[in-house]
């Protein structure tokens, strides 16, 4: 990849494979923090005030995933 930015080469498909690659990690991220709220956030053991702890932590982690 590296090999491809600096000889200016076909840059379009080092666009696509970069394009591949966030698409890749999203759909991670969709189904990593879709496991994460029905395991933890949909838990009856929880209490309110762990449940507001876990919901405070996913708000952090998407705050800073959407910059």
């Amino acid at each position: 990849m590296t090999k491809h930015l600096n000889n200016h080469s076909n840059s379009m498909a080092v666009l696509q494979q970069i394009m591949a690659l966030k698409g890749a990690v999203n759909g991670l991220m969709k189904k990593l923090l879709e496991g994460h709220l029905s395991e933890h956030l949909g838990a009856k053991n929880f209490t309110t005030k762990r449940r507001k702890e876990e919901v405070e932590q996913v708000i952090i982690l998407l705050k800073s995933y959407l910059k």
